[in-house]
């Protein structure tokens, strides 16, 4: 009977995650038609690492050559799912809160809410997939990226890869909670914590540039673990001197275990602010003005 029980509820779950992820999709590309669509999503990617480019290419005085470049190109890179998919997990409850105001139908469901919104947060997870390839071809192609397929450690960028989308997934989870208590400007939040990994977490330099508390910070956050193994299984060159001593194995060590520390505390941030949002009436409020 137990059996029964879970297997009807994970089943519950999947079909209320694809409905979502549908959904999620449908509001994200049905703005503009297929053609200019498909032309968004291939300049946006590489309108906007060319900016970051040319800066570089300023400082260095005109080179893209040697493992510094790499390591910033693909830090780059990959931040956008950072970015992204916290904005696309916390999104998710000001948009149905406010925008369209169906928050209470859906919550009073008999599905997961959990599921609905990982599930609706799956297309920004879609489209920021498809950026980061066209970002990471177009260095390869045009810009010198030393990215070959004869080097790339497969199995590793595929283990690092998944935890450390878990690791931004848990940390969205966390500001949907606390979007339950804050008004639709609250997307600032969003920004805010995008930053600070934009700043600690070793995206574009190596940490030891950081002052020793600002070193000592980045290695807290799991995803500073994530990017540098993303960079050793691409560009084995490329990685970051004060984590050098860290081998592959150490590396998801701890991104496994900060994994699973921060998304205890996530749950716990969620379920708490669901909790007070429910006892203020807060759940399905209208801020905007």
């Amino acid at each position: 009977m137990a059996v029964e029980q879970i297997k009807n509820t994970l089943s519950r779950n999947f079909i209320t995650f694809k409905t979502a992820a549908w959904l999620g999709w449908q509001m994200d590309s049905n703005w503009a038609d297929p053609f200019l669509f498909i032309i968004y999503t291939i300049v946006k990617p590489i309108s906007a690492t060319f900016i970051l480019v040319m800066m570089y290419v300023v400082v260095s005085g005109g080179s893209t050559a040697g493992s510094l470049f790499g390591f910033m190109y693909v830090g780059n890179a990959f931040y956008m799912y950072i970015f992204q998919i916290l904005f696309g997990v916390t999104w998710v409850i000001h948009d149905d809160r406010e925008h369209f105001q169906t928050i209470r139908y859906i919550y009073i469901a008999p599905s997961s809410f959990y599921a609905y919104v990982l599930g609706r947060s799956m297309s920004k997870l879609i489209l920021t997939t498809v950026s980061v390839a066209i970002t990471l071809a177009f260095g390869i192609l045009f810009l010198g990226v030393p990215i070959g397929l004869g080097t790339v450690n497969i199995p590793m960028f595929l283990a690092v890869f998944f935890i450390g989308l878990a690791s931004i997934v848990v940390f969205g989870l966390a500001l949907a909670g606390i979007s339950f208590l804050t008004a639709e400007h609250g997307m600032g939040m969003n920004e805010g914590l995008a930053g600070i990994f934009y700043l600690f977490a070793g995206v574009l330099y190596p940490i030891g540039t950081l002052p020793a508390w600002g070193a000592a910070f980045s290695k807290i956050i799991p995803l500073t673990y994530w990017l540098e193994g993303i960079r050793r299984s691409l560009i084995p060159t490329s990685t970051d001197p004060t984590l050098a001593a860290y081998s592959s194995g150490f590396l998801v060590y701890l991104m496994i275990i900060s994994t699973i520390i921060f998304l205890i505390l996530s749950i716990g941030i969620f379920r708490g602010a669901e909790h007070l949002a429910r006892k203020q009436g807060k759940v399905d409020m209208l801020t905007s003005y």
